[in-house]
């Protein structure tokens, strides 16, 4: 057939993308995703529109394949831009790589249904978490990450106090397991007006007090982090039990997206093998 290679030019994927392992100067190192996965039908916070992705070019007719995407940044795993939560602060494009790379370590922190990660809980996390450190909170609620209540609203995560925490330990990076950088009942979610309105009296017959006396700011983690310099990771997962309670290095390198608001991630930790 006019123009066509013979057969016996086509590559054997199979072998050209084995698994080689990894060495990076000169050392050994294990490389662990902690991205969760992306695609058609990908779990969306409550007020998104769904992800569309369309063929624009088929290997019946074009021989190649293109698609197209229309969707949110704030989708799967991604990081938020400051500029994201509050004018006049950076875009993605506007962050020095470095801050994006670094030494980091994964703290185990269980939760169960709308508690609150403390500063309590961070103090006593192992590994200690250290000034300059890339945090990564690991609850355990990744595994239900879906497009279902308990993972968008039943969640537990940070607060105002949790952000204050961060700061004042002049940590570089947060990433946590859950819907948000905030407490699901400090979003949208509850706060006027509520996307979800039916979970204010579902707390008050749970907690017996109302919502708002435990949960009167909207996003402050989100805002106390951003408007110092530290950005935040959302929706973790992947193999992140592979490296709970290690020192590791964590690469979560974003799209250099002009005048961005947040991108897309692949977060990878790097662990080095003795």
């Amino acid at each position: 057939m006019h123009g066509m290679l013979p057969k016996e030019y086509l590559g054997k994927y199979e072998d050209a993308l084995a698994d080689m392992g990894a060495e990076i100067l000169g050392k050994k190192v294990e490389i662990h995703d902690l991205t969760q996965g992306f695609g058609y039908g990908v779990p969306l916070w409550p007020y998104f529109d769904d992800v569309k992705i369309e063929r624009m070019h088929y290997h019946s007719r074009a021989r190649v394949l293109s698609q197209v995407l229309t969707h949110t940044m704030h989708v799967g795993t991604h990081i938020d831009a400051p500029v994201h939560v509050e004018e006049d602060y950076p875009y993605i494009d506007q962050i020095p790589l470095s801050r994006f790379i670094g030494k980091g370590v994964v703290v185990d922190i269980p939760k169960k249904k709308w508690e609150v990660v403390t500063p309590y809980d961070l103090e006593r996390a192992e590994p200690s978490i250290e000034p300059g450190d890339i945090v990564i909170v690991h609850t355990g609620w990744h595994r239900f990450y879906g497009d279902n209540i308990k993972y968008y609203i039943y969640a537990p995560g940070f607060y105002k106090e949790a952000g204050e925490w961060f700061v004042k330990k002049g940590v570089k990076l947060v990433g946590t397991d859950t819907q948000a950088m905030d407490h699901p009942l400090g979003t949208r979610i509850a706060q006027p007006p509520p996307l979800v309105p039916w979970v204010l009296e579902e707390y008050r017959k749970e907690n017996g007090r109302d919502l708002y006396q435990d949960f009167p700011y909207w996003e402050p983690c989100h805002r106390i982090l951003y408007t110092h310099g530290i950005l935040g990771i959302e929706n973790v997962g992947g193999d992140i039990d592979k490296v709970l309670g290690k020192r590791v290095t964590i690469m979560a390198l974003p799209l250099k997206w002009h005048g961005g608001d947040g991108s897309m991630i692949r977060l990878i930790a790097i662990e080095e093998k003795r």
